[in-house]
């Protein structure tokens, strides 16, 4: 068994867990999030290797070396993959941790078993597209927590929102970002779905796609248009659930991802 300490590389704060021989499974997290959104996940990967990683400017690394990018994340995760001596593993991603992940994919194929992509945009439209261009430069202008509360009601249903607990983790993982290194992955977020859209084809491993029913912002027709866009990808719609359902009910997200990585061995 590897540690479960975090540890550091090249400003990135890492955590790698599970038999050293076994499928190296990658989570990257989403924005203004860390490492540890993927906690209550974790138990059910323990027959893997997983590596859970902070993003630049966020949670305990460093901010990016360059002006962020969906490659400068994609080369975060490929230079942690070369010091570990991982040639290959399966990556899933939250939100804008799906659309690093198809990046990574789209740059390094050689690297990628297969994609998990969760709760991540796609082409939204002008409408929707210059609503969320809007708060990315509201996060510039006026800080990572301009746009919070309203966020938190995107994310999650007003059932787990009233409990509390939810929102005060994320409130603490936001708390930790670096200001300009937020204000840089929220213009990423916003305007990476550019150079994702439209790519039929180029994307050829095996992929899972996950969003929530109600998940304004990551919705179900555009997990099912990242879908059409890479052959023979599955889709999953999860009914009621928002854009941090994987918070909420993380065994409606573990059952079909591990079922998928089990499939991928067969």
């Amino acid at each position: 068994m590897m540690p479960k300490t975090p540890q550091a590389f090249n400003g990135t704060e890492f955590c790698l867990t599970g038999p050293v021989n076994a499928p190296v499974v990658v989570f990257i997290h989403g924005l203004g999030l860390c490492r540890d959104v993927f906690a209550d996940m974790l138990p059910a990967f323990v027959a893997y290797r997983v590596l859970t990683y902070d993003l630049y400017g966020h949670g305990a690394s460093e901010p990016p070396p360059s002006k962020a990018s969906l490659t400068v994340y994609a080369d975060q995760l490929t230079g942690l993959m070369d010091h570990l001596g991982i040639p290959r593993a399966h990556i899933v991603g939250f939100s804008i941790g799906g659309m690093i992940n198809r990046r990574f994919a789209l740059d390094h194929r050689n690297k990628t078993a297969s994609l998990i992509v969760l709760n991540s945009p796609h082409d939204r439209g002008l409408a929707a597209q210059t609503m969320v261009e809007a708060r990315a430069k509201s996060v510039r202008e006026q800080g990572a927590f301009s746009t919070f509360d309203a966020a938190l009601k995107r994310w999650f249903t007003p059932e787990y929102l009233a409990l509390g607990t939810g929102a005060a983790k994320v409130r603490a993982w936001r708390e930790a970002v670096d200001a300009e290194s937020y204000a840089q992955a929220a213009w990423v977020l916003a305007n990476g779905v550019v150079e994702l859209a439209g790519r039929n084809g180029e994307i050829n491993v095996p992929t899972l796609v996950m969003t929530c029913e109600n998940d304004s912002g990551s919705t179900p027709e555009m997990g099912s248009n990242i879908a059409a866009e890479i052959a023979g990808a599955q889709t999953i719609i999860i009914p009621k659930l928002q854009h941090l359902g994987l918070m909420e009910q993380p065994d409606v997200y573990t059952k079909p991802i591990r079922y998928f990585l089990e499939r991928q061995s067969q």
